[in-house]
């Protein structure tokens, strides 16, 4: 167990207290649904994360459309549902994976070690019929030391240096649907495209209904790149590329970064050069 649990390992741990479960469910198309859907019905015990409201920033004019959170306000908030370095914390979403990962992206950037993705979400947790409830937990606060782990974040300048300069060897993962990486339609950002020289790797391929595939098939997925090689994952705002992320994690790849910012942030640049079309190794 290093990335993921199943739900029926969760079942069996369901009243251990030394566990904090943390539902992010969330819709981009419609903000509020995710926390009307956890007042409703929830797994027992757990606690809700907003996309907006915890885990991500105010939007500025650079930064993307989810900045990063402030890591001050997000130690408060899981200090607030007893969050501390003893604690295992799972995280759900409605099984698609991208805000639960999210979650767990955050928690390893701050340290915390023992955190996981429940595979297939509340969606695979309900057909099971395994308990649900409305109840929101009594939380006990507590202290949380913060220790960033500055190597898995890639910030714009690094990104811009992996442009520009074609000695760097980091190759860029851009984890967006096919097409908006192709720059056939853009439905969020002002500029269809992608940022010069990057992969399409599509976030959700890391998956197979609502759970992450096994490392086998996470490394042919990632198979023309060396594990060697430093890796940039982005998304259009370092949401959907979390998943990537881990995948490359799981697919034994040591040194690889989040672009946080994302397409998004890469386009808030007027001057940055943008590209259509597939590439490929060696391109």
């Amino acid at each position: 167990m290093e990335f993921v649990v199943e739900k029926e390992w969760l079942m069996d741990n369901l009243e251990n207290e030394e566990f904090i479960i943390i539902d992010c469910r969330f819709d981009l198309n419609q903000p509020e649904l995710g926390r009307e859907q956890y007042k409703n019905s929830h797994i027992p015990s757990a606690f809700y994360f907003d996309l907006k409201h915890q885990l991500s920033g105010p939007i500025t004019k650079h930064g993307g459309r989810h900045p990063l959170p402030d890591i001050d306000t997000f130690r408060i908030e899981i200090e607030k549902v007893g969050i501390d370095h003893s604690k295992t914390v799972i995280a759900y979403d409605e099984g698609g994976g991208q805000y639960a990962s999210r979650l767990w992206w955050l928690m390893k950037y701050i340290g915390h070690e023992k955190i996981y993705i429940l595979n297939e979400g509340f969606s695979g947790w309900k057909a099971a019929n395994f308990p649900v409830t409305t109840e929101i937990p009594e939380a006990k606060p507590t202290n949380y030391k913060v220790n960033i782990q500055k190597e898995m974040l890639a910030s714009f300048e690094e990104v811009k240096e992996i442009v520009e300069n074609t000695t760097e060897q980091s190759v860029l993962i851009d984890s967006r649907a096919s097409e908006r990486y192709l720059g056939k339609v853009e439905p969020m950002d002002k500029i269809p495209g992608h940022i010069p020289g990057a992969l399409n790797k599509v976030w959700d391929e890391s998956l197979h209904e609502g759970s992450f595939k096994n490392e086998e098939e996470q490394r042919e997925r990632f198979s023309e790149i060396d594990k060697d090689e430093p890796v940039v994952v982005y998304c259009g705002s370092g949401v959907t590329a979390t998943p990537n992320y881990i995948a490359l994690k799981m697919a034994g790849y040591s040194d690889v970064k989040l672009y946080a910012g994302g397409y998004s942030d890469w386009v808030s640049y007027e001057d940055n050069e943008i590209e259509k079309g597939k590439v490929s190794r060696g391109e």
